[in-house]
């Protein structure tokens, strides 16, 4: 199974055409030479793993049967894998994930977790931003023609030739002494900006709104 879903990634994702929009965001990070860490919704980990192969990001996956099946894909796309979930193993994935921020490497998260709900945040990212002083980048990736599976977050599969819209949002640097609450909520509303955007501008584009 997890060689049959590299193939359809691999396939698929030679034909996509990618628009970044924030990508200054992510050159900063990289000029600076510090990691970050990127936070996207579950429902774009196909795109997203596409997007960002070959970059030794570490990301954090469930340590159920499908966390395992993702896992050994994300191996062949070049991630490092850490597992648990916002119900199992969450303390020590953090933790682990914590250690590899210090060392250099940029972690990403699903943000909404492995079972949702679908496009709430969890307080993953802010914890590992406070403890560590690394910007969370939020970022959505929202391809114009999709597939829509029947799960509890949507999954989308890009058909094949698809432009993909790459928004990357505003860092957030969480201070160690703020409340982290407050900054979960943060998270969300630019989560929901830049999600409200990128499902907008496809249809933008068509009717003029945007060059």
């Amino acid at each position: 199974m997890s060689l049959a879903g590299w193939i359809l990634l691999r396939l698929i994702g030679a034909t996509l055409r990618y628009r970044v929009e924030g990508w200054e965001n992510i050159r900063q990070s990289r000029e600076r030479k510090e990691p970050f860490i990127g936070s996207f919704w579950h429902n774009q980990v196909f795109c997203a793993a596409h997007f960002w192969r070959f970059q030794n990001i570490v990301v954090m996956t469930s340590p159920h049967f499908d966390g395992e099946v993702i896992a050994r894909v994300i191996r062949k796309l070049g991630f490092i894998p850490v597992r648990g979930s916002s119900s199992r193993g969450a303390a020590k994935a953090l933790l682990e994930a914590k250690q590899k921020v210090q060392q250099g490497l940029t972690v990403a998260f699903t943000s909404d977790g492995p079972r949702g709900p679908a496009y709430r945040v969890k307080p993953g990212p802010v914890w590992l931003s406070r403890k560590t002083g690394v910007p969370i980048l939020p970022f959505h990736i929202q391809p114009k023609w999709f597939w829509s599976l029947n799960s509890w977050d949507r999954f989308q599969i890009p058909k094949p030739f698809s432009p993909v819209l790459v928004k990357i949002g505003q860092p957030l640097v969480v201070l160690s002494e703020e409340d982290q609450q407050s900054w979960v909520i943060r998270h969300q509303e630019e989560m929901d900006r830049i999600g409200a955007y990128s499902q907008a501008y496809w249809g933008e584009l068509q009717t003029g709104r945007k060059d």
